[in-house]
């Protein structure tokens, strides 16, 4: 007579699985949403917006305080109010607050203090860029710098979120779907070790291939390209090498036969 594993003994355990693989499922349709969302609208906005922005002239005479909502350029005379250059600060650690009043005033951030925010001092008169309402860029003597609100012709790192939550969708609903096939024997479709070391493979493999993607400037199609590959051969040998353990786990021992 063979003694059956405790999971055959409590049905329950089967229901469990199927429930969590159920929500895995639907939990994995968020980042789907998410991945379709990125290369859908997000990716293809900032390209056009980028493309406009490229395409604008300098605004023709008329009154600043109505060119500076248009498409046009518009040169306005900024005077510093106060700067703050505060590296390793997570947010708000480059502005200045300009007034160029009666057309615009308010606060700009920057990716970082090079080459002219770092040079700025209260009082000093300098030059900004409008478009649409937004300065795009300042200006002090020779020197320029694009401000944080300035398109950018840098879509690596937006290939590499959406990349990203795809996989994390994949992720969800490879997972889920094992629990509801084979309730009983998901091993090793389990958080660990094989679900978070994939989570971490893929974020290092997104951030690791996006990033230097953008210093580079190789296309954006790239990141996907060699990320999807990274992950795919990281789960299928992990999978090799665990499967045979999972077996074994489930495997009835000499003692439970008789």
């Amino acid at each position: 007579m063979t003694v059956t594993g405790t999971d055959t003994k409590n049905p329950r355990s089967s229901v469990r699985a199927r429930l969590v693989g159920v929500l895995l499922v639907l939990l994995s349709l968020i980042p789907a949403v998410g991945s379709w969302l990125v290369f859908s609208a997000w990716l293809p906005s900032d390209v056009e917006r980028y493309q406009e922005y490229r395409a604008a002239q300098p605004c023709p005479d008329r009154s600043t305080a109505t060119a500076a909502e248009e498409d046009c350029l518009l040169t306005v005379p900024f005077t510093v109010e106060r700067t703050r250059n505060e590296p390793g600060r997570r947010s708000g650690s480059y502005t200045a607050t300009l007034d160029g009043a009666p057309v615009w005033s308010g606060t700009v951030s920057f990716g970082d203090p090079d080459p002219v925010l770092e040079r700025l001092a209260p009082g000093d008169r300098i030059t900004g860029t409008l478009w649409r309402g937004e300065v795009m860029t300042v200006g002090k003597g020779e020197l320029r710098q694009n401000t944080a609100d300035a398109p950018r012709d840098e879509p690596q790192m937006t290939y590499a979120i959406g990349t990203f939550l795809g996989l994390l969708a994949a992720l969800g609903l490879g997972f889920g779907a094992v629990r509801i096939a084979r309730p009983r024997g998901h091993e090793p479709f389990t958080w660990r070790p094989l679900g978070k070391t994939l989570l971490i493979v893929m974020t290092a493999a997104c951030a690791g291939v996006g990033l230097p993607a953008v210093w580079i400037g190789v296309p954006s199609w790239i990141v996907p390209a060699v990320v999807v590959p990274i992950v795919a051969v990281t789960a299928w040998q992990l999978h090799r090498h665990l499967r045979p353990t999972a077996a074994g786990a489930h495997s009835p021992s000499p003692a439970e036969q008789a």
